[in-house]
C-alpha cells in the first residue's frame, strides 16, 4: 500500500492552477505595496491586513512549489483570512467615514449620508480587494489535488 496524495500524471491542476496561484501572489504584493504608500500603520487595526497578506505570500509561495495537504490548507485558511479581514476593513473605513461626516454635517441622514460616506476621505471599499483576492485564492485552492489523500493498493 502507498498513499497518493497527486494525479498519476504528477501534476496539481495543471498550468491554470498555477497561474491563478501565481496571480495571487502578485495581487499580494501589489496590495502590500500600496498599503505601505498609503502608510497605513497608524493603529493595530491597520496592522491586520499586513500580517494577512504575510500569511498569504507564505503559505502560496508554498503552495506553489512544494503542494501538500497541510500547506494547501495553511494557504486556505490564509484566504478566509483576507475575506474576513477584508469585510472588517470595509465595514471599519465606512464606519470611520459616517463618523466624519456626521462632524462635518450634523444633519445628514440616510442615503445622503451613507452616499457621502462611501466617497469619503477614507476610501470606504478598497478594503474589498483583499477579500476578493481572498476568494480567488480560495477559487485557485478549490479541489486541489494536493488536498486528496488516500490509500491505494500496489499491486
Amino acid at each position: 500500500m502507498r498513499i497518493a496524495s497527486e494525479p498519476e500524471d504528477g501534476t496539481q491542476g495543471g498550468p491554470l492552477r498555477r497561474i491563478v496561484l501565481a496571480l495571487v501572489l502578485l495581487g499580494i504584493g501589489g496590495l502590500a505595496a500600496e498599503l505601505v504608500l498609503l502608510e497605513h500603520f497608524d493603529s493595530w487595526t491597520q496592522w491586520v491586513p499586513f500580517a494577512a497578506l504575510a500569511a498569504g505570500l507564505g503559505s502560496g509561495v508554498v503552495v506553489l512549489l512544494r503542494p501538500g495537504r497541510r500547506s494547501l490548507r495553511l494557504f486556505q485558511a490564509a484566504m478566509l483570512a483576507f475575506v474576513v479581514a477584508g469585510a472588517a476593513g470595509v465595514v471599519l473605513h465606512l464606519k470611520g467615514n459616517l463618523e466624519f461626516e456626521r462632524e462635518m454635517d450634523a444633519g445628514a441622514r440616510g442615503l445622503a449620508l451613507f452616499w457621502r460616506a462611501l466617497r469619503g476621505a477614507t476610501p470606504a471599499l478598497a478594503p474589498g480587494s483583499l477579500a476578493h483576492l481572498g476568494l480567488i485564492g480560495l477559487a485557485a485552492a478549490y479541489r486541489h489535488p494536493a488536498a486528496r489523500t488516500h490509500i491505494t493498493e500496489n499491486s
